[in-house]
This record gives C-alpha cells, structure tokens and sequence, in this order.
C-alpha cells in the first residue's frame, strides 16, 4: 500500500509539471460553459450573421434547463474522451520506451501497483476536470436558462464519467502493450464501436457501458435512474483493464536502440 501510494503521489506529480491538471480541466470548463452560453444567445449569433431565412427567429424556442445542460455534458463524449485518452496514451508505453518500468520491476513493487496508481492518478485528473467542466456548465445554466436539480446534475456527470472512465481505462490497457499512437487509437476506436454497437441495438444492448450517456441525459431530462446493467459492465470492463494492464507490462518491453 506505501508503494502504491508512493507512485501515485509520483504520477500525481507528473501531471502537475506537465500542466496536466491545468489544461485539461481548463478546456472541460470551456466545453462546458460553451454550450449553455450557444444556446442562450443563438437568437443574436443568427441574426448577427445577416443569412437568416424569414421567420426562422421567430420560430426559435429556448431549450429548458435541463436539456441544456444534457448537452453540455455530452461535449465530454467527443473532445473531451480525445483528451483524456491522449493523455493517457503514453502513460506505460512512455515508461516501457525509456526502460523507466523495467528499473521500477526490479524493485520490490508489484506490476498492479504501478498501473493502478496511474489509473488513479487519471481517474483524479478526470475527477477534476469534469467536476469543475459540469459546475461551470451548470452555472451558467442555472443563470441564463432557469433551476436544476444539482442532485439530478451530479449523478448525471457521475454517470458520464463512469464511460469517460472506461474509454481511460482502455488506453492504459493497451498502452501496456503498444506505443502511445495505437493505444489511442484503440482505445477510441473500442468505445467508438460500443456507442456505435448500442446505437443499433438500444434494447439488446442496454447494459453496455456504451448507454452511459444516454441514461446520464435521461436522468436529466426526465428524471429516469439508470439501471445497474451498464453500470456494473463498466465496473467489469475497467477491472479487466486494470488486471490485464498489470499482467502486460511485465511481458512487453520495447527493444533497446
């Protein structure tokens, strides 16, 4: 347990000299407070742009609160998974490059403990990030739209999370393996063919990790709770990561030269 926290504090570190815990939770709150304030003064962004069809103001309607903020969340699911899977891509490819894994194993500290403190020091980043990204977008919500409920807004965020989480998770399993390029690309083409998969089949498929969203933005909207299917498989799929990440890095190791 003093190794893992010992690494942790090291990965967390890391992410402070690298401005990692600066840029990432400033470009959540950006995608965030985006939405809402697009939405508000979309009327005047139309109008300003001198192109509008006759009668097309006129019909505007103003999305109610919580639809706003169901779409501001769901910014996360595009840019905001490209960020945190870059982020991560390197995160054990970088090490096994450099040989920075293999000095760690020949200490006294288990595989499972150097991947699960870099898993925790990104869950921290994503914490973070989306803490301070749905606050700010809930604000300005709030402000420019009218009431939500913040119970309703944290489970929703914790829900968008829980996927954000699985799409990190993956790239940390494949950067134990790959280099840092095909980890992200994996791990985003993964949770592409997921979205994609339950897309097609919702009723099939409602318990992927994939509904996440769509429950997370129903809770909003409608006030639905989320069922625990896709729920306990995220839990399932993030432990398999985890154990097959560990399992991994002793095995793979980059050639020197």
């Amino acid at each position: 347990m003093r190794n893992l926290w010992t690494l942790y504090q090291k990965e967390m570190m890391e992410a402070l000299r690298s401005y990692k815990l600066i840029w990432v939770p400033a470009v959540f709150i950006i995608l965030g407070i985006l939405q809402p304030l697009t939405t508000y003064y979309m009327p005047e962004i139309l109008k300003a742009s001198g192109n509008v069809p006759p009668g097309l103001l006129e019909g505007y309607e103003m999305p109610d609160a919580a639809a706003v903020m169901a779409q501001a969340l769901g910014q996360y699911g595009t840019i905001g998974m490209l960020i945190l899977v870059l982020g991560v891509m390197n995160s054990l490819a970088g090490e096994r490059s450099s040989g920075t894994a293999e000095l760690l194993l020949v200490k006294p500290v288990a595989p499972a403990a150097i991947v699960s403190a870099k898993w925790a020091a990104q869950l921290t980043v994503l914490i973070i990030a989306l803490g301070l990204g749905a606050a700010g977008a809930a604000y300005y919500t709030v402000e420019l739209m009218g009431p939500l409920s913040w119970s309703d807004v944290l489970a929703a965020a914790g829900l968008y999370g829980l996927w954000l989480l699985c799409a990190v998770s993956l790239a940390l399993l494949f950067s134990s393996c790959l280099r840092g390029a095909a980890a992200a690309f994996l791990a985003l083409l993964i949770s592409a063919a997921m979205s994609l998969a339950h897309s097609l089949f919702p009723a099939q498929l409602s318990w992927m990790p994939a509904a996440l969203p769509g429950l997370s933005a129903k809770l909003l909207t409608e006030g639905s709770k989320a069922g625990p299917g896709p729920v306990l498989s995220a839990g399932v799929l993030i432990i398999l990561c985890i154990a097959s990440a560990s399992l991994l890095i002793r095995r793979n190791s980059f050639p020197n030269g």
